[in-house]
């Protein structure tokens, strides 16, 4: 497992459906090092801190091995951190990777936390409206991540797993229960009891569990 694309971007202004709106969805690869600090990556932030970024969103990161399935979809021509991603990485996949794994990427230390669920901003991404749909359908969301300890990371450095949660639920499978299956009392029995998943997820899942109850 390693890092193939590092990718930072600060919020701009773009036009969208007659009015402007403020992003930090266009990423670019840099040169590492990089340093990741507690809420960000230096010369990355979030435009809308009230539904992206915070301490359970500090680090995106989308496999690369997607990057296939979506030029097959969109075309050629997609450069790593179109999806906006921080980090591209090769050999983690939703369904492997646990929510509460903790990896070791050079100098620093991510905890994964959740899965992505986009916004209207990935629209304006790609210029398709319809990409929010057709990204959650895909099952492809990527991941984010905490940050367990501050360091730096470059392009090349490997990734390592250093601590996984006994009995935890994988991310695939947490983004199956949120889109697809939401009426899985036994995974979502499970998912409301993963420490690493953040309170917002588990009150949801909770609410699930209470709904197929009554």
């Amino acid at each position: 497992m390693k890092l193939i694309s590092v990718n930072v971007g600060l919020p701009r202004q773009v036009v969208w459906d007659g009015g402007s709106v403020a992003t930090g969805i266009f990423k670019q690869p840099v040169p590492g090092p990089i340093r990741v600090e507690r809420l960000n990556l230096v010369g990355d932030r979030q435009a809308d801190l009230s539904v992206h970024g915070g301490p359970y969103k500090a680090v995106y990161g989308y496999p690369a091995e997607h990057y296939v399935y979506w030029r097959s979809e969109l075309g050629e021509g997609l450069p790593w951190g179109i999806f906006g991603e921080n980090l591209t990485t090769e050999g983690l996949h939703e369904r492997d990777v646990r929510i509460g794994d903790r990896y070791r990427v050079g100098t620093a230390e991510l905890i994964v936390t959740q899965p992505r669920v986009p916004c209207y901003k990935l629209g304006i991404r790609f210029g398709r409206p319809e990409m929010v749909k057709r990204f959650l359908n895909s099952r492809r969301s990527g991941f984010y991540f905490a940050v367990a300890q501050e360091g730096e990371l470059k392009v090349g450095d490997s990734i390592e797993l250093v601590a996984r949660e006994a009995n935890s639920l994988t991310v695939a499978d947490i983004n199956n229960l949120y889109t697809f299956e939401k009426n899985d009392r036994t995974m979502l029995q499970r998912a409301v009891q993963l420490k690493a998943l953040p309170d917002t997820w588990r009150g949801y899942f909770q609410e699930q569990l209470q709904r197929i109850s009554r």
